[in-house]
C-alpha cells in the first residue's frame, strides 16, 4: 500500500454517520508512527462474521460472506478526524469564558496599583462590561442581560456565605443595636420618604408621570433604599475603613434584606389588589417578623446539621468543605422556598457552623473552605459588575429626566436624615458615640447595587407598565453611587482623618485581657443586680460549654478551654508561617508546609518535673476547685441611687451606726438643756440707735467675771418693781467686745436661793415688748 492511497481503508462508508461528508486524509500528513494504524485496520478485517455482522444489524445466517461484505461497504464512510459542534457545549463553553474574562480583568485590576488606588474594582468591572456590551451590540448579536434567577440562584449566595461565615462575631453582637435601628427604621424611613416625595412629584402636571400611583412609587422606594452588600464589600474593602463603621455600613446592608423583601412583596400584592386594610398592614408586619426570624431559624437548624454531620467525617477528610458548602446552599434554597430572607439564613448557617466545624474538620480542609468561599465570592462580585454594565447596553430603557434627576436627590436626602436623625437616639444609648465624622461616613457609604436592579427586572411588565422607567432610574442611581461615590469616599477618608483598620494580628496577650475584662464585667453587673448583655453572655457561653460542645464537637476537643483553643490555632498557625518563611531547613521536602499535623518531633520529649497524677486523682483536684472556686451567683436587687436601702445582712454594723447616731442626737440636746445660746451681737450703728433712744436699757460690760449682771425688769417709773440678782457667768457667754453692750428686753429671770433682793429703780420706757400685743398695757 503507498503512502498515496487515502484513509477511507480504515473507514469504509459503511461506517459514516450519515449526513456528515466523506472525509480523506492523506498519510503522507501522518509522522511515520501513524503506519502503526494500519495493522489496526487490518485487525478489523479479520474479526469473526458474527461480530461483523451484529455491528450492521443483520443476522449470521441470513446472508452469504460476499452479501455481508457488500452490505457493510454500503453503510460505512470514513471516520471524522475533525468536527465543529458548537451547540453541544455552547452554555458551559461561554459559562466558562465569562468566568475567565472576569478573572483576567480582576488580574489586570490589581497589576496596575496606580489604577487601583484612583479607581474602585467595581467601577472598572463595570466599564468593562459596557464596553463588551458594546461589542457585542456592534457585532450584531444582542447581549445577554443580568437574569434575576441566575443572580439570586448562583451569584449571590456565594457572597453572603463568604460574608456570614468569616463575620466577626464579636463587633456584630456588641453593636446589634445600632444596626438592627439603621437596617429596620432607616430602611423603612427612606422607603416611604422616597416613595412618597416621588408620588408627589409624579403628580406635578406636564411631568409625564401622571400614570404612575401611590402603591408602585412606594414599591420603587422599598426596591432603591436599600443598600447592597456586594457593593459595600467591593468599596469598603479597599479604603480599610476601621472596623466599627465598616460593621455598621456591611451589618446593615445584610440585614435590611428582610425589610426589602417584605415591602417589595407586600407592595407588589396590593398594587395587584388595589386597596389597603388596617388587616394588610398588620399582617405586613407580622409578615416581616416572619421572613426576618424565619430565615435565621432555617439557617440555625442547618447549620447545626452541618456540625454534627463535621463530628463524623474524621475518616473522610475529603469530603469535608463539601458539607459546609452543600449545608449552606440548601439553608439558603430552603429560606426562598417560603419566600424566607435566604440572606438571612445564609448569615445564620455560617454563624452557627464555624466554630463547631472547625474544631472537627482538619487544617487543610480549613484552608480549602476559606480559599474557595473567597475564589467563588471574588469570582460572582466580578461577574456581577460586568454583567450590570452589559446590561446597562442590553437592556430595554424608558429615561424621564424629571424621574431620574428626582430619585438621586431624594436618596442622598433621605439617607443623610435618617443617619443623622437615627445616630442623635443611638448616641443617648451608646458608651462609645459616633461623631460627625462617623455618621458622614455611615450616610455617605449607603451604596445600591446589583439587588435593586434584579428586583426591579422582576416586575412583571403587564402589572407594571413603568418598569422600564424604574429599570433606567435604578442603573442611574447605581452607577451614580458606585461611580461618584465609591471613587470620592477614599479621598474623604483620607481628608477627615478617619481611623482606618490596622492590620494586626491577634496576640495571646489580647485575648487573655479580653477575656479578663469579660470576666470582670459580669462580675460588676451580678454585683449590682443588674443583667445587661455581659451577663447573657456568659450564660450562653456557660449552656454552650456544658451542652452544645459536647453533641457538636467531637473527641477531647469539646473540654477544651476557649484560651488553649485559641493557643492552639497560633501556634499551628506561626508554624506554618515559620516553615512557608524557610525558618525550618531540616524538615524534608516532602512534608507538606500547608499542615504541620503530621510533623513529629525528632527529640524526646524531657519529662516533666511533677509525678504523673491518675485520672482519678486528677479529677478529684477539679472537683473541689470547681466547688470552693465557683459559686452560684445569687440574685441581687437591682441597684438604684433612688431607692438604695440597707442591707438586711449587715445588722451588727447598721446597729453600730444607728447607735452612734442615737448618742451624738442625746448629746446634742444635753448641751441644748445646759446651756443657753447668746444673742447674735447687733452692728455698732444699731448699738449708737439704741443707745440714743433709751441709754437705760444698755449697761457697761463688767470687767471682772466675779461680779453679778444686774437683771432689770421692765416696769414704768410711777410703779418700780424688783429687780434679781443673779450670777449670769453660766448664762450668758463670754463677750469680747467692749463697751455697752444690749441685754434682752423682758428677758429671762433666774433665781437663786438666799440671793432674792430687791431694788427700787425708776426706768423710762423701753417700747413694746415683742411678746405683748401693742394695745396691751405695760403695767400688769
Amino acid at each position: 500500500m503507498r503512502c498515496s492511497e487515502t484513509f477511507s481503508i480504515l473507514n469504509p462508508p459503511a461506517m459514516r454517520p450519515a449526513g456528515r461528508s466523506r472525509a480523506t486524509v492523506d498519510f503522507r500528513c501522518f509522522p511515520r508512527w501513524g503506519l502503526l494504524l494500519v495493522p489496526l485496520a487490518l485487525l478489523g478485517a479479520l474479526l469473526p462474521r458474527g461480530a461483523a455482522s451484529t455491528a450492521t444489524g443483520h443476522d449470521p445466517g441470513s446472508s452469504g460472506e460476499h452479501g455481508s461484505h457488500s452490505e457493510i461497504n454500503r453503510t460505512r464512510r470514513a471516520f471524522p478526524v475533525l468536527n465543529f459542534d458548537y451547540s453541544h457545549v455552547r452554555k458551559p463553553f461561554e459559562i466558562s469564558l465569562w468566568v475567565l474574562l472576569a478573572s483576567l480583568m480582576k488580574l489586570g485590576f490589581h497589576l496596575i496599583p496606580r489604577l487601583s488606588s484612583i479607581v474602585p474594582e467595581s467601577c472598572l468591572l463595570i466599564v468593562v462590561g459596557l464596553l463588551v456590551g458594546g461589542l457585542i451590540r456592534v457585532v450584531g448579536e444582542s447581549p445577554p442581560v443580568l437574569d434575576s434567577q441566575v443572580f439570586f440562584l448562583f451569584l449571590l449566595p456565594p457572597i453572603i456565605l463568604d460574608a456570614g461565615y468569616f463575620l466577626p462575631i464579636r463587633p456584630f453582637t456588641e453593636n446589634i443595636g445600632t444596626i438592627l435601628m439603621f437596617a429596620v427604621i432607616g430602611t423603612l424611613w427612606n422607603s416611604f420618604f422616597v416613595g412618597g416625595l416621588l408620588y408627589a412629584v409624579c403628580q406635578i402636571e406636564g411631568s409625564g408621570l401622571e400614570g404612575i400611583g401611590l402603591l408602585p412609587n412606594l414599591l420603587f422606594g422599598a426596591v432603591i433604599s436599600a443598600v447592597d452588600p456586594v457593593a459595600v464589600l467591593a468599596v469598603f474593602e479597599e479604603i480599610h475603613i476601621n472596623e466599627l463603621l465598616h460593621i455598621l455600613v456591611f451589618g446593615e446592608s445584610l440585614l435590611n434584606d428582610a425589610v426589602t423583601v417584605v415591602l417589595y412583596h407586600l407592595f407588589e400584592e396590593y398594587a395587584g389588589v388595589g386597596s389597603v386594610t388596617f388587616l394588610d398592614v398588620f399582617l405586613g408586619v407580622v409578615c416581616f417578623l416572619v421572613v426576618a426570624l424565619g430565615g435565621i431559624f432555617v439557617g440555625a437548624v442547618y447549620g447545626i446539621l452541618a456540625a454534627f454531620t463535621s463530628r463524623f467525617t474524621s475518616h473522610t477528610r475529603v469530603i469535608e468543605p463539601l458539607f459546609v458548602f452543600l449545608y449552606s446552599y440548601m439553608a439558603y434554597l430552603s429560606a426562598e422556598v417560603f419566600h424566607l430572607s435566604g440572606i438571612m439564613a445564609l448569615i445564620a448557617c455560617g454563624v452557627v457552623m464555624r466554630p463547631y466545624v472547625e474544631a472537627n474538620i482538619s487544617h487543610k480542609s480549613h484552608t480549602t473552605i476559606k480559599y474557595f468561599l473567597k475564589m467563588w465570592s471574588s469570582v460572582s462580585e466580578t461577574l456581577i459588575f460586568i454583567f450590570l454594565g452589559v446590561s446597562t447596553v442590553a437592556g430595554p430603557h424608558q429615561w424621564n429626566w424629571t424621574f431620574v434627576t428626582v430619585t438621586i436627590v431624594l436618596c442622598l436626602v433621605s439617607r443623610v436624615l435618617g443617619v443623622v436623625g437615627l445616630t442623635f437616639m443611638i448616641n443617648k444609648f451608646r458608651i462609645v458615640k459616633l461623631t460627625t465624622k462617623d455618621q458622614f461616613i455611615i450616610a455617605y457609604g449607603g451604596l445600591r447595587g446589583a439587588i435593586a436592579f434584579s428586583l426591579g427586572y422582576l416586575l412583571d411588565l403587564d402589572h407594571f407598565p413603568m418598569r422600564n422607567i424604574f429599570l433606567t432610574a435604578i442603573i442611574t442611581v447605581v452607577f451614580f453611587t458606585v461611580f461618584v461615590q465609591g471613587m470620592t469616599i477614599r479621598p474623604l477618608v483620607d481628608l477627615l482623618a478617619v481611623k482606618k483598620k490596622q492590620e494586626t494580628k491577634r496576640s495571646i496577650n489580647e485575648e487573655i485581657h479580653t477575656q479578663f475584662l469579660d470576666h470582670l464585667l459580669t462580675g460588676i453587673e451580678d454585683i449590682c443586680g443588674h443583667y445587661g448583655h455581659h451577663h447573657w453572655k456568659d450564660k450562653l457561653n456557660r449552656f454552650n460549654k456544658k451542652y452544645i460542645k459536647k453533641c457538636l464537637i467531637a473527641g477531647e476537643r469539646s473540654k477544651e478551654p476557649q484560651l488553649i483553643a485559641f493557643y492552639h490555632k497560633m501556634e499551628m498557625k506561626q508554624a506554618i508561617e515559620l516553615v512557608e518563611s524557610g525558618g525550618m531547613p531540616k524538615i524534608p521536602s516532602a512534608v507538606s508546609t500547608v499542615s504541620m499535623q503530621n510533623i513529629q518531633p525528632k527529640l524526646k520529649v524531657r519529662e516533666r518535673v511533677l509525678p504523673q497524677l491518675s485520672k482519678s486523682r486528677e479529677e478529684e483536684i477539679r472537683k473541689i476547685l470547681r466547688t470552693n472556686l465557683q459559686r452560684t451567683r445569687q440574685r441581687l436587687r437591682s441597684y438604684n441611687r433612688h431607692t438604695l436601702v440597707a442591707d438586711p445582712y449587715e445588722d451588727g454594723f447598721s446597729q453600730l451606726l444607728i447607735r452612734k447616731q442615737r448618742a451624738m442626737q442625746l448629746e446634742k440636746r444635753m448641751n441644748n438643756y445646759l446651756t443657753v445660746p447668746a444673742n447674735q451681737p447687733d452692728s455698732p450703728t444699731m448699738n449708737r440707735a439704741r443707745l440714743a433712744s433709751d441709754p437705760q436699757t444698755y449697761s457697761s460690760k463688767s470687767k471682772s467675771n466675779d461680779l453679778p449682771a444686774i437683771k432689770v425688769d421692765l416696769a414704768s417709773p410711777q410703779s418700780p418693781d424688783h429687780v434679781t440678782l443673779a450670777d449670769e457667768r453660766t448664762k450668758w457667754p463670754e463677750e469680747d467686745d467692749q463697751g455697752i453692750v444690749m441685754k434682752e428686753p423682758g428677758g429671762r429671770e433666774e433665781q437663786e436661793s438666799g440671793k432674792d433682793q430687791r431694788l427700787l429703780r425708776c426706768l423710762s420706757d423701753p417700747g413694746p415688748n415683742a411678746d405683748e400685743e401693742e394695745d396691751e398695757p405695760f403695767l400688769p
